[in-house]
């Protein structure tokens, strides 16, 4: 039987549902994984980007962990974001999703210090070999400065537990060229960030897509990717016509307030984000609301 990747189809980058800066919303989180399961996400990836984990306390990243893993309950893979300046940080937050039967962990780079690409490998290569769990490889120069090369990725898809690239850097030829660099691989998860790339890479044979749009309507990049693995190019060029609808109504100002905008509009978490960021004006809101009285029946199964 031909090998699998472990990741494939819409592995959504979770928001953090807040009570306040230091208070998870346990009822919020709840709702929102059932939502996301619901609409027939294929995994659930906390502590990203999206997932505002660079922001948050230590104890509550932890928390996260614990009660994701428990809610999800083996229904769909749980990836667990460890990106930290810090190895001893990001292991004792691996060691956690391990405890808690996560199906893998993701790092990008450190931030803050300028690092070589040797050190970056060097730092997966510790991190997996102190938690032995599976790795996926997150490649966000827009956040973390450091851009994956195409020589890291190629030394990294040969350790044993490294599974797949998560590629955020927005750039469809550096994904290619990963991709045709790793043919061989049928195991190995090729995935991307930015949702309107998503219908691309499946196309032309990746693997699926972490995109942040599927907190608040998980069912259209869902049948998106589906219609893209199908080679349904009439309704994937009409359901790519809708994503980028979506990301002009929900992300004009900042994708990551608008997402959470939605999500209390749906009566799913609350608008909060970790200070300073601050939610969408009323003005910057309307935009979302009119688009979510048009959506709601598709976006709430």
């Amino acid at each position: 039987m031909e090998q699998q990747p472990v990741l494939r189809g819409i592995v959504t980058a979770m928001v953090t549902p807040l009570k306040d800066q230091s208070t998870l919303d346990h009822a919020g989180l709840e709702r929102l994984i059932e939502h996301l399961i619901a609409g027939g996400v294929h995994g659930i990836f906390p502590l990203g980007t999206t997932g505002e984990a660079p922001a948050l306390p230590a104890k509550l990243r932890h928390e996260v962990v614990e009660l994701t893993c428990r809610q999800v309950a083996g229904r769909v893979p749980v990836v667990i974001g460890v990106t930290d300046t810090s190895l001893v940080e990001a292991a004792r937050l691996a060691a956690k999703a391990k405890e808690c039967g996560a199906t893998a962990i993701a790092t990008a780079p450190p931030f803050y210090y300028s690092v070589t690409q040797a050190e970056i490998l060097h730092y997966c290569e510790k991190l997996i070999e102190q938690v032995h769990i599976p790795l996926l490889l997150y490649n966000a120069p827009g956040n973390t400065h450091h851009k994956l090369s195409l020589e890291i990725v190629m030394k990294a898809a040969q350790i044993e537990n490294v599974i797949g690239l998560k590629d955020s850097g927005m750039n469809m030829g550096y994904f290619h060229e990963v991709q045709a660099a790793l043919n061989g691989r049928k195991d190995f998860s090729l995935l991307v960030g930015p949702e309107d790339l998503l219908a691309e890479c499946v196309l032309l044979g990746g693997h699926g897509g972490m995109a942040a749009g599927s907190n608040l309507y998980p069912r259209l990049f869902v049948d998106t990717y589906n219609a893209a693995v199908k080679g349904d190019m009439p309704l994937v060029r009409d359901l790519h016509s809708q994503i980028m609808a979506f990301g002009k109504a929900v992300n004009r100002a900042n994708p990551l307030r608008g997402l959470k905008c939605g999500l209390e509009l749906l009566g799913i978490c609350s608008s909060l984000l970790t200070e300073p960021l601050a939610p969408y004006t009323e003005e910057e809101s309307r935009s979302v609301a009119e688009y979510i009285d048009l959506h709601r029946s598709k976006m709430v199964q």
